[in-house]
C-alpha cells in the first residue's frame, strides 16, 4: 500500500480508471472488471462527474452511476475498502469552479455514487477565472461536513499549484494532498521540473492518469498493426516519434528479462518515480487487468529504471 501525501489513504499502488465505465465497458463488464480489480487487493478507484460526456447518447455522470450501482448491489464493506476519488469541473452543468458550482455539483456526485462522502475530491481542471480563496473555501466546507475527505488538483499548473497551497496554509483552509496529472514514459515534459517540485516541496503525492499513454505502453502497438480500441488514435501517434520507438524496445528488453508483459513494466517505472504513489491505469476487458494488477509485485532494478529513463528522454525525441 502507499499513502497518499499528508493524508491518511492508503491505496493500492495502481489506481483503476473509471473512464472505461459507460464508455468502452458496459454495466455488466464493468461490474466484471471491479469485481476483478478489488478481489485482487485493489482498493483505489478514480472516476470524474463528467464522465463520460463525450459519448454519443451521454450526458456526463454514467461512470459514477455505475459506481454507484455497483456499490450498492456488492454492500457497505466494499464501499468502506475502496478509496473512492472523483473529480468537479467539467461535468456539462457543472463547469469551473465557482463555489456555487462546487457545491450543486458534489450532491449529484454523492447521489449517483449512492455514497454520503467522497474520499478523495479532485478540481479536474483549473480555472483561472475564479481565485484559489472560493474554490478552496467551498471544498474547505466539504471536509468539514464530512462529505469530502481530503482534496486533490487536476491539470493544473505549478505556479497556480503553489498559489492555491500558500492560500490553504494562509486560509487554515483544506489543503491538497495529491496532484493528478498526464505522466508517463512518453510525455515526461509536462510534470518533470517545477511541477514535480512544488508537489515534492510541499509533501503532495502524484497520481499520474494516461499512465499508458493510450495504450501505447503495452505494447500492442507496433509498425504495421491494427487494434480494434477507441483509443487507436491517440495510441498510435507515438509510433511516428523516435523516442516512441526506443521506448518500445527498452520496455521489450527489461519485459523479457523479467517475464513481465510490457504494460507492468512501463506501469513499474512510474510507479518508482519520486512523488508518485499510484498511477491510473483502465481495462477494457478482464484479460487486460492482470497486467495492471501485477505493478504491486515489480521492483524495477536501478539499472532496468535508468535504461528505461535513458530511452524517454524528453530531449532526444
Amino acid at each position: 500500500m502507499a499513502r497518499i501525501g499528508s493524508s491518511e489513504l492508503d491505496v493500492f499502488p495502481l489506481a483503476f480508471g473509471g473512464n472505461v465505465f459507460g464508455w468502452t465497458a458496459d454495466e455488466k463488464e464493468s461490474f466484471e472488471l471491479l469485481d476483478a480489480y478489488t478481489a485482487a487487493g485493489g482498493n483505489f478507484i478514480d472516476t470524474a462527474d463528467a464522465y463520460s460526456a463525450w459519448v454519443p447518447g451521454n450526458s456526463g455522470g454514467e461512470s459514477e452511476a455505475i459506481l454507484g450501482r455497483w456499490f450498492a448491489a456488492r454492500g457497505a464493506s466494499m464501499r468502506d475498502r475502496v478509496v473512492l476519488a472523483t473529480k468537479v469541473g467539467q461535468h456539462p452543468d457543472f463547469r469551473g469552479l465557482k463555489a456555487d458550482t462546487i457545491k450543486g455539483a458534489v450532491k449529484q456526485s454523492l447521489r449517483r455514487l449512492r455514497t454520503d462522502h467522497i474520499d478523495l475530491y479532485y478540481t479536474h481542471r483549473d480555472d483561472p477565472d475564479t481565485p484559489v480563496e472560493e474554490f478552496l473555501g467551498a471544498l474547505d466546507h466539504l471536509v468539514k461536513e464530512g462529505k469530502v475527505r481530503e482534496i486533490g488538483a487536476s491539470n493544473i499548473s505549478a505556479e497556480r499549484l503553489a498559489e492555491a497551497l500558500a492560500a490553504s496554509e494562509r486560509e487554515g483552509l483544506a489543503k491538497y494532498v495529491a496532484l493528478q496529472q498526464l505522466y508517463n514514459l512518453v510525455e515526461r515534459d509536462q510534470y518533470e521540473g517545477p511541477l514535480a517540485e512544488v508537489v515534492a516541496s510541499h509533501g503532495l503525492s502524484s497520481v499520474p492518469y494516461y499512465a499508458l499513454a493510450a495504450g501505447f505502453l503495452t505494447g500492442k502497438y507496433r509498425p504495421g498493426a491494427q487494434v480494434d480500441s477507441a483509443r487507436a488514435g491517440s495510441a498510435g501517434k507515438y509510433l511516428d516519434s523516435a523516442r516512441g520507438q526506443r521506448v518500445l524496445t527498452a520496455l521489450d528488453e527489461v519485459a523479457q528479462a523479467r517475464h513481465a508483459e510490457v504494460a507492468t513494466v512501463a506501469l513499474a517505472w512510474l510507479a518508482a518515480q519520486p512523488t508518485v504513489a499510484a498511477p491510473i491505469a483502465s481495462a477494457r476487458t478482464l484479460d487486460q487487468l492482470p497486467a495492471l494488477l501485477a505493478v504491486a509485485e515489480l521492483t524495477l532494478s536501478t539499472d532496468e529504471l535508468a535504461k528505461l529513463t535513458a530511452a524517454s528522454a524528453p530531449d532526444q525525441a
